[in-house]
């Protein structure tokens, strides 16, 4: 039996030309900006011009595209290595090329009979997994796609992805140790408050990612805590923000280890906002020591991980949500 499966992931610019039309397709989702269909649109054409010399700077820092796509490749052909000639991975970005509509059309004409989407966004939010199933759902109904399908709704706390995390965290830990006793930083994209209280269980779950890989380090006493990134607009924002952890980190004048604990692949948020902005703010602070762990990318236990959930979703898949009993599709 043929199994398409389908990689959920936000997407980026591929050329500067790219970048005003990915940040008009970001901003004019749904999920993103609530507002009615016209006045979002609008919104949404103001921001994208507003913002694109902003990202354009921010892009040629890393070599004027955005690393994404390649990496989502180089995870879909390690997974479809472990899991084998039955399998195929298909990649469906949110906000630029490879779009959905894409994916559907390649998963039709390889002729698939079964399909399993995998969001490689580890915990669920309504702005990521929920938004990226939606148009799964609205492109395949537009095209007479009409397959058995599972979905791995979340998985925050999945042994690979834990296993993964925490090698990467004892590597950085030790680079660390000799400054100093390391604080751990877990770092996560950061949400409105205003979503979080309609019910989404992003934050909960981002909490049991890092529960769990400090867990698993088997360092004792480890000091971490989690922070979040990313912040853009006037509301206010989940946090406290990565900044501000940087900030204490610098008061009490211990060497830090950053770590993207929602993001699973690199890209701009990882290469520019960790690795030159907040590294410059640490600098500023008098951190001793600031180690950016690297993301998961296709590091063997995540691998593993996913193919696990591959084969049998119902064993990981949404187990987080369940218990939670709110937000997800699960």
């Amino acid at each position: 039996m043929k199994t398409a499966i389908i990689l959920f992931n936000l997407g980026g610019p591929d050329c500067f030309e790219a970048i005003r039309p990915f940040l008009f397709n970001l901003f004019n989702d749904k999920a993103i900006i609530g507002a009615p269909g016209p006045i979002r649109w609008m919104l949404a054409r103001y921001i994208s011009g507003k913002r694109a010399p902003i990202a354009r700077e921010i892009y040629a820092k890393i070599g004027g595209r955005s690393p994404l796509v390649p990496e989502t490749e180089a995870q879909a052909r390690a997974l479809e290595q472990v899991l084998g000639e039955d399998y195929r991975c298909f990649i469906a970005m949110r906000y630029w090329h490879p779009f959905t509509r894409e994916a559907v059309a390649a998963v039709k004409a390889w002729g698939a009979d079964q399909v399993v989407i995998l969001p490689l966004y580890p915990q669920f939010s309504t702005t990521t997994t929920g938004s990226s199933l939606k148009e799964w759902r609205a492109e395949s109904s537009r095209q007479g796609l009409n397959l058995p399908t599972r979905t791995v709704c979340c998985f925050p706390t999945e042994p690979g992805l834990i296993a993964a995390m925490a090698d990467l965290v004892r590597k950085g830990y030790l680079e660390a140790l000799s400054l100093g006793k390391p604080r751990i930083l877990f770092s996560a994209h950061g949400l409105p408050k205003s979503v979080i209280e309609r019910g989404d269980p992003y934050q909960a779950q981002v909490e049991m990612t890092a529960a769990a890989v400090a867990k698993a380090t088997g360092i004792e006493e480890l000091d971490w805590s989690i922070c979040y990134q990313s912040r853009v607009g006037p509301m206010e924002w989940i946090g406290p923000s990565t900044e501000v952890e940087l900030e204490r980190a610098g008061h009490d004048r211990v060497p830090v280890v950053v770590v993207p604990v929602a993001f699973v692949s690199e890209h701009s948020e990882t290469l520019v906002e960790l690795d030159m902005e907040y590294r410059h703010r640490a600098d500023a602070f008098g951190i001793p020591a600031y180690i950016r762990v690297p993301a998961l990318g296709c590091h063997s236990s995540f691998i593993t991980g996913l193919a696990e959930l591959v084969r049998d979703p119902a064993s990981v898949s949404g187990v987080a949500c369940r218990h939670l009993g709110r937000g997800c599709a699960c």
